[in-house]
């Protein structure tokens, strides 16, 4: 049987991913002629909601837990987006903790606060689905497909898998992420090479070199997450703080090893809490991925079990001493605890230049958070910089589609 064909074919079903697939269509093009391939369970990203089947009321938002727009005009899917209720302001109280312990009102100048704050109601993850739905239901969507090999026939885009099967013929490609062609995947999972430097050496297309000696200069802060889940009689306490999302700052990241803590109500009265690491403590933890993790399993990395349990209790022994003047001791053992790796959390300026996201003779795109431009490192990057490459691409097929200056 032959694989499916596309004329776009879209790496990732994240904010960028979701945000090109909702403005070609919104500027005029039908979602059928799309594809969106995505690793994870669905879509989301950074910004995906864990659920589970066996509990209707779990839902942890374990990545970003809100996104803010810092400039003015705000992206052009924002709007619908919180007309048709999948996205609402955010006004649950913010705080800062210093290395005294010192709770102190949020006044933080971070780019992650400036402007607008928003969430995706019921979940981040509604954000990318209400970008999808923006799309169209007709638009294909693939998820818990791990693109592992690209390779080119007939001037075509192949996607592949990790047995070397095509999934996909696209007659263009968008990577909305630097995993098929960051050296960091040889790192993250092992990989010989990244797979678009592979199929770099055979094509000797001066353009694609350029962009791709940028790609591998990017560098990414990563973040170890402990997720918790605290039964009801629990949870009252947490829910009982002054805050909902605390933040560390330099000498409390110092202290405690720990970046952003966020506290979740949930329907049932139970509560989640996710604590996010600092940079440094993730980065002597690399290795340590969470046995959980839907990537891991994809590529059968067999889980660090022993090395994950001291790192959740590290993360765990931080949190309670960080936060003893308002809780019980020992909270988070009262909980069901789990680990999440963010490997590539947050790009480090300079991004990718945007002169370098579409390559006309190849027909391949790039964008997301990694993309220098407004927003940079952000959801509104990844916003600004998927609509940018649309905003090239509408209403043309992507063989008619002109370079961009």
């Amino acid at each position: 049987m032959s694989p499916p064909s596309s004329k776009l074919a879209i790496v990732g079903a994240g904010v960028a991913g979701c945000t090109l697939a909702a403005q070609l269509c919104r500027k005029g093009w039908h979602a059928e002629d799309l594809s969106i391939w995505e690793a994870g369970r669905g879509a989301g990203g950074r910004t995906a909601t864990r659920r589970s089947r066996l509990d209707p009321y779990l839902r942890i938002d374990h990545g970003a837990s809100l996104f803010n727009i810092s400039l003015q005009p705000p992206p052009e899917v924002l709007q619908p987006l919180i007309e048709q209720g999948w996205v609402e302001a955010w006004k649950e109280p913010i705080a800062t903790i210093n290395g005294a312990a010192e709770l102190l009102p949020h006044h933080t100048p971070s780019s992650f606060f400036k402007g607008e704050c928003f969430r995706g109601r019921e979940g981040m993850e509604q954000l990318c689905w209400g970008l999808l739905a923006l799309a169209g239901e007709t638009l294909p969507t693939n998820f818990g497909c791990l693109v592992r090999g690209l390779d080119r026939d007939q001037g075509d885009w192949l996607l592949k898998n990790a047995d070397g099967d095509t999934l996909v013929r696209a007659e263009a490609l968008v990577l909305t992420g630097t995993l098929l062609a960051h050296p960091r995947s040889r790192l993250t999972f092992g990989w010989p090479a990244p797979p678009l430097q592979v199929l770099a050496e055979q094509l000797q297309d001066p353009a694609l070199n350029h962009a791709l000696a940028a790609i591998a200069a990017l560098r990414f802060e990563a973040r170890s997450t402990l997720l918790l889940r605290l039964p009801p009689p629990e949870a009252e306490a947490w829910q009982a703080l002054p805050f909902r999302l605390l933040l560390f700052d330099p000498s409390g990241q110092q202290r405690w090893g720990l970046w952003r803590v966020a506290i979740q109500p949930l329907p049932d009265g139970s509560c989640a809490v996710v604590a996010h690491s600092s940079a440094t403590f993730a980065g002597e933890h690399l290795g340590v991925f969470g046995s959980g993790s839907a990537m891991a399993r994809q590529l059968g990395l067999p889980p660090p079990l022993e090395q994950e349990q001291q790192v959740i209790r590290a993360l765990s022994d931080s949190l309670d001493d960080a936060l003893k003047p308002w809780l019980p001791q020992q909270s988070c053992e009262r909980g069901d605890r789990q680990l999440m790796r963010w490997g590539a959390a947050f790009p480090v300026p300079p991004g990718l230049p945007p002169e370098l996201r579409w390559n006309e003779d190849l027909r391949l795109g790039f964008c997301g958070d990694f993309m220098d431009g407004p927003g940079f490192g952000r959801v509104e990057g990844a916003m600004r910089s998927a609509e940018g490459l649309a905003e090239r691409l509408a209403h043309r097929t992507p063989s008619e589609a002109p370079p961009l200056p």
